[in-house]
């Protein structure tokens, strides 16, 4: 809740309108500018685009790599107990079967090359969040995209010369993308007065579903075209538009208003009047012991694990289910896929009840991914409540803080796909994947439930520095 009271203080209360002064009044909050095009819905809209193409060039993998396998070559289990799967159904017409593919990776090493992704990525989460608050957020949340992009681009022939190489430039290209959260939260505190963060940072970061939901369906289709092999082409699209994303950003991006060349006055005078100045000579360092003994951080750092755990059970796996257990197709898989993402990205409104109306629903495809739909659509909300919380606890830091529950929370990137490929390993059964499911389930509300008892929103003592 904000408050506009001039009569409070900053350190026992929540973001007041002013992030700037101890005690303000309302006349001294400027008059917006009436302009149609301001500067900060720039900023938002290419950072809407930045993170809608990082997230496109990570799951195109999980697309991709159906195709890059040859499946024939795959040994699989010879457990022949049919009796706890889906009917398969008739083909329709269309359906595309991917030809051989020309990587002999078995089961676990896709998983590997699945979860490489991530070890690169928890490593720059909290160093990008300080060096967008020393340097500033433009240089290293567009350095993230374009040398992902650059990483995409060149990820075939990596695969074409070897497992090893492949691997290191999907480490790499997490290396590059684990600043892009921090980085863009550390420039939402500097450039999105307090009362339009929640709607400003839910267009932002909507951004991600949108890529995965434009990412998945074109991918699908890119890797049923003969050109090149079909899938190389799902890492050239979308990494040449990182790179020509790159050039609009720096551009038109700037990382403070006051640095800002042809922003209207009024624009800056109103931003100015309502979020704290960024001082380059006045930084007291992270008082990192305030914020490992935080009870609020803790709080948003375990709700975001439990919204990562869900959130990676359906990006990774989401297509082996579709494929093993309700037997859709290749491109059937790639469009059905980015259901939950469009409905997240569309609403951005519990993931536990969806993953429950999951296994509730069994083998009744339609109703599945209308569940599933539903977990996605519920997700969203996360980008307005819990995400922004960093930045009330402290604008100074919030990049640090961003990257330190970030980090946290993409580990489950890596956990999730393994402890699922260890419920299911070798047996893709009904059974082990509503496992799965409560699993996510149990997960996402335990961590909810503690976020709702000990988060808060009110700004800390040490968020000037002070210990």
């Amino acid at each position: 809740m904000e408050v506009l009271d001039p009569s409070v203080s900053r350190d026992d209360q929540p973001l007041c309108v002013n992030d700037s002064l101890e005690k303000v009044t309302i006349a001294d909050i400027s008059s917006d500018t009436k302009s149609c095009v301001k500067a900060r819905h720039t900023l938002g809209f290419l950072g809407f685009l930045g993170f809608a193409l990082v997230y496109a060039m990570r799951v195109n993998l999980s697309v991709a790599i159906v195709s890059m396998v040859n499946q024939t070559a795959i040994p699989h289990s010879d457990d022949n107990d049919t009796t706890d799967v889906c009917p398969k159904e008739k083909p329709i017409n269309g359906t595309f079967i991917p030809s051989a593919g020309e990587f002999n990776w078995d089961e676990k090493t896709q998983g590997i090359i699945l979860g490489a992704f991530f070890i690169g990525y928890v490593t720059t989460n909290v160093p990008g969040g300080r060096m967008a608050e020393k340097f500033g957020g433009k240089l290293i949340y567009g350095l993230g995209v374009f040398l992902t992009a650059v990483l995409t681009v060149i990820s075939p022939f990596a695969a074409y010369i070897g497992l090893v190489p492949f691997l290191t430039v999907r480490v790499a290209e997490g290396f590059t993308e684990g600043v892009t959260f921090p980085a863009m939260h550390s420039m939402l505190a500097h450039w999105v007065p307090p009362l339009e963060r929640s709607k400003f940072a839910a267009v932002v970061y909507a951004g991600a579903n949108f890529g995965t939901v434009i990412s998945l369906p074109v991918s699908g289709w890119l890797c049923s075209l003969e050109l090149w092999g079909g899938w190389p082409l799902a890492f050239y699209l979308f990494g040449g538009l990182g790179i020509v994303w790159y050039a609009f950003w720096l551009i038109f991006v700037y990382d403070t208003p006051a640095q800002h060349r042809t922003i209207d006055p009024l624009e800056r005078a109103y931003i100015e009047a309502s979020v704290e100045k960024k001082d380059e000579d006045d930084d007291p360092g992270v008082p990192w012991l305030s914020v490992f003994t935080s009870l609020p951080m803790w709080a948003i750092a375990i709700t975001q694990c439990g919204q990562s755990w869900a959130f990676y059970t359906l990006l990774t796996e989401l297509p082996t289910y579709m494929d093993k257990i309700l037997h859709f197709d290749v491109q059937q898989d790639a469009f059905l896929s980015a259901l939950p993402y469009l409905s997240s990205w569309l609403f951005g409104l519990g993931p536990s009840l969806s993953f429950i109306g999951a296994i509730w629903a069994e083998c009744n495809r339609m109703t599945v991914m209308m569940m599933l739909a539903g977990l996605g659509s519920l997700q969203g909300a996360v980008y307005a409540g819990n995400q922004m919380n960093h930045i009330a606890l402290a604008p100074r830091y919030a990049g640090t803080l961003y990257g330190l529950t970030n980090a946290a929370a993409n580990a489950c990137g890596f956990l999730a796909p393994y402890v699922i490929g260890r419920i299911v390993q070798g047996h893709e059964t009904l059974a082990r994947w509503h496992t799965v499911f409560w699993l996510a389930a149990g997960i996402n509300m335990a961590t909810n439930c503690f976020y709702l008892i000990f988060a808060s929103a009110t700004e800390q003592p040490w968020s000037k520095g002070r210990s």
